[in-house]
Formats: structure tokens, C-alpha cells, sequence
């Protein structure tokens, strides 16, 4: 099976090449991803733990799903496909953000992403992938903050990282 490849791109997420990705990961090459983080209708926000043989952190708490977009498809494409890959659902997805962060990660793995940000909202439960997900919860945002602060070592780097940014623009798009 052919590795998957990732979109390298410039501090202005402008297109410099392709990579296999765990070359990115290995050299530290930014590269264009996609985080994608669901709410319902009570305010709680769904939370998947990453399979246990993931290749980077595995087993740790994140936003509902994660992904690269693949040479050719949109960021927006690339955000629909992976809910429905990992979660199994399907859902509008509206763009919050977009940051670079880098980060030493286990096993020798540097991430550093230029990462589009967004929400959707649904009362739909998922039907994980167990390939990509161990299991699913959903919290509220007070109870997010309480377990990470209790607790960071369970949660992902990234997530730790961008969620308050995002509920501020979750609650500014909710009351528009």
C-alpha cells in the first residue's frame, strides 16, 4: 500500500510540494491539515481517544477528528471525509481558524502543521472506526477544562493548545 501523502505548504498555506507523511513527521516539513471538533444541541462537545496503534498519540483525548487533506482535495473536502471516516458522520462544517504550531511528539515524530480549524453541529451519535478511534465521549466545555487542567497529560497536544480559542469562536457563531 502506498504511503499517504501530505500537502507542504508556506506560512501563507501557499502549496510548496508533496510528501509521504511520515516524512513530514520525520523532518518536521509543514504541512497543510484539518481539525475538525462537533457539538450538539446541549453545548457538549464530542470527544474521540486515538487507537492505541496509532503511530503518534495514541490513546490520548482529542476534538472529534483530525486529518491532511490529500493532494487536489480542499480543506473543507478533507474535513467531511475524515467525520465520516472516523466518526461515521456526516455534518456541515463551518471554518473558525487556521494556525502553525510545531511540536516534538513521541517516537522521534515532530508535528508542524498549518492547521484549518472547524465546527459543525450535530445531535447524531458517532459509529467509530476502532482502525482510528478507541472510543468517544461527549463533555461540556467547563468539564473540558477541568479534566485538562487536572489531567493535560490525556489530551493531545494540539487540542490542548486551541481549545478556548475555539469555543470563543464557537459561542461567537452561535450567537450571531
Amino acid at each position: 500500500m502506498e504511503e499517504e501523502k501530505v500537502i507542504l505548504v508556506d506560512e501563507n498555506d501557499i502549496q510548496t510540494g508533496i510528501s509521504g507523511k511520515l516524512e513530514a513527521h520525520e523532518k518536521a516539513l509543514l504541512h497543510r491539515a484539518v481539525s475538525v471538533f462537533i457539538i450538539n444541541k446541549q453545548g457538549e462537545w464530542l470527544l474521540q481517544r486515538r487507537a492505541f496503534d496509532k503511530y503518534h498519540s495514541n490513546g490520548l483525548w482529542t476534538n472529534a477528528c483530525c486529518t491532511h487533506p490529500h493532494p487536489g482535495e480542499s480543506v473543507f473536502d478533507a474535513a467531511k471525509r475524515r467525520l465520516k471516516e472516523e466518526m461515521g458522520m456526516a455534518c456541515s462544517v463551518t471554518w473558525l481558524f487556521s494556525f502553525i504550531y510545531k511540536e516534538k511528539l513521541d517516537n522521534e515524530l515532530t508535528e508542524h502543521e498549518l492547521d484549518h480549524v472547524f465546527f459543525g453541529m450535530t445531535d447524531d451519535d458517532p459509529v467509530i472506526n476502532t482502525a482510528e478511534v478507541e472510543e468517544w465521549k461527549r463533555m461540556k466545555y467547563q468539564e473540558i477544562e477541568k479534566e485538562i487542567s487536572e489531567f493535560p497529560d490525556k489530551y493531545t497536544y494540539w487540542f490542548k493548545m486551541i481549545y478556548q480559542r475555539v469555543n470563543r469562536q464557537i459561542e461567537k457563531s452561535i450567537s450571531k
